[in-house]
């Protein structure tokens, strides 16, 4: 496959670097700026983790003059307080009355009291997502991460048609409007509905803010600027840390996060269309305009043969804008495999990586210090990635990785989670996930041609996306084993890393379609 590969190398140059460079003062401006996209995307992909655990006990009867500590006593179900249930007694009666008397039977709970000190209003208090309702919390994860899914799809596709960069800016309004209309609904079927909507446009923006990000620069700095724009993740998970600690109220935290995004609008005057989009689609005057900007702001002028260097690209790519479609994937033999080994590859990361970061919680701990921490652990790996990936390319970098971050959570089902063992491994698959989870999007951008590339990373995204519908569920396999759930995201990050081997590396790859 490596000879294939390296044959597979482009027979025009690149007008785009031709003209500004591979890399300079703009685009080091637009990676900056197109990276805090991340930012309320990642928010949203996040907040789950404020608002959907709160203690609970069953509150007793309204019309009982009990001390909480008294009807704790009197309501335990073989010595043990269920919130789900009390004793079946006449709790109207007197203490001293009801102390002496017996029963088995038992009453299930329809009112709770909530321990609000620490997370403070939640879906669980507004909505009693507690016993027979508690599955609700794990399709309100379910609904976005479909969303995410879809508009991964879905949204890629827009975007190969019609531009990476009003497929962005639609889709930041889009989700400034959910986003604050979900801290408004009044029902809960809405809430759901609005959070698979926001999943859908935030996924769409992520990948169009990304795949824009490395149109612009070329060589070694497709690996640098897609990484950097990463950055922000992590520092996501960290902000969010310390808004959910102020808040304390999931409406309000829900509008703050919402709100962030106004600030992007801007981006709207700033950031231009791709111009390797525009190259792509034949827009001549567009393309140039978006190339003499860019020159003058690094410094320096176009070549006197700019028209003639867009022209003979245009030329080279076909009078008119090759049609998109999702069989585009898999017209030839190599395009097939490389699209059913990245959704392998995909699948696992992502696997890995989100069942580690969506469940905070079962590590034991401060919510607000580990989500500070998980934040903290990510960024020296995003930096490492950068390192890495110059030096051993893409390929073995992320197999690796994958496969010893599975390792690693395979091996913590060794100890007793109270051990400092067991701790350490899962920071460490923790630490080591990190840079596959950036890694795998340069990869697979760089795997595609321009014109199916956001088609070809939306496509990947959506077995991302079955896979992050599984997370919720996978943990409840806890009640048979509490080691299962780490053994079976483990094994995806070992079949992950794996799969990773089947692929090429990317170095020369063609940006033609056909010539795949």
């Amino acid at each position: 496959m490596d000879d294939e590969v390296k044959q597979r190398r482009p027979a025009e140059k690149d007008v785009i670097t031709e003209c500004i460079g591979e890399f300079g003062r703009w685009q080091l401006m637009m990676n900056v700026l197109l990276s805090l996209v991340n930012i309320p995307c990642t928010f949203h992909l996040y907040i789950p983790n404020f608002i959907t655990e709160t203690p609970a006990t069953c509150a007793k009867p309204e019309n009982s003059s009990l001390t909480q500590e008294q009807w704790m006593n009197l309501s335990a179900l073989d010595g043990q307080n269920d919130m789900c249930a009390f004793r079946d007694l006449d709790y109207s009666l007197m203490y001293k009355n009801l102390s002496q008397l017996q029963s088995n039977r038992s009453l299930p709970c329809s009112r709770w009291d909530y321990d609000t000190s620490h997370l403070g209003l939640t879906l669980v208090t507004e909505w009693d997502l507690v016993c027979d309702r508690k599955y609700l919390l794990n399709v309100a994860e379910m609904m976005f991460l479909m969303g995410v899914a879809i508009g991964g799809l879905v949204c890629g596709y827009i975007s190969d048609r019609f531009g990476r960069k009003r497929t962005l800016m639609f889709s930041l309004l889009a989700q400034i409007l959910l986003g604050v209309s979900i801290s408004l609904t009044p029902w809960l079927p809405l809430f759901f509905i609005l959070r698979a909507i926001l999943g859908f446009f935030s996924s769409s923006m992520v990948f169009s803010g990304l795949v824009l990000c490395l149109e612009i620069v070329g060589g070694k700095w497709l690996t640098i600027c897609g990484v950097s724009y990463m950055f922000t993740i992590p520092l996501s998970y960290i902000i969010i840390s310390g808004l959910a600690y102020i808040t304390r109220n999931w409406r309000i935290l829900q509008l703050t996060i919402s709100l962030t995004a106004v600030l992007l609008i801007p981006l709207y005057w700033i950031v231009p269309e791709s111009p390797r989009w525009l190259l792509t689609s034949c827009k001549k005057e567009r393309v140039k305009d978006v190339l003499q900007k860019a020159a003058e702001f690094n410094g320096k002028p176009l070549p006197d043969n700019t028209d003639e260097l867009i022209e003979q690209s245009m030329a080279d790519r076909g009078d008119e804008p090759p049609k998109v479609r999702v069989k585009d994937l898999f017209s030839t033999s190599y395009m097939r495999k490389i699209t059913l080994v990245l959704y392998i590859v995909w699948f696992c990361e992502c696997l890995l990586y989100f069942g580690l970061v969506l469940n905070l919680s079962t590590i034991g701990g401060d919510i607000y210090i580990n989500s500070v921490i998980s934040g903290i652990v990510e960024l020296p790996a995003v930096a490492l990635s950068i390192i890495l990936l110059l030096k051993l390319g893409r390929r073995w970098p992320l197999a690796l990785a994958m496969a010893g971050a599975g390792a690693a959570c395979l091996f913590s089902t060794l100890f007793n989670k109270d051990d400092v063992v067991h701790l350490v491994l899962i920071m460490a698959g923790r630490f080591l996930i990190s840079s596959p989870n950036i890694t795998i999007l340069i990869y697979t951008a760089e795997l595609y041609p321009t014109i199916i590339r956001n088609l070809g990373l939306g496509s990947a995204n959506v077995a991302a996306g079955i896979s992050l519908m599984l997370i919720p569920y996978i943990w409840i396999m806890a009640g048979v084993d509490e080691n299962l759930p780490m053994i079976v995201i483990g094994l995806g990050g070992v079949l992950g890393g794996l799969a990773t081997l089947l692929l090429p590396e990317t170095a020369g790859l063609t940006e033609s379609l056909e010539k795949s």
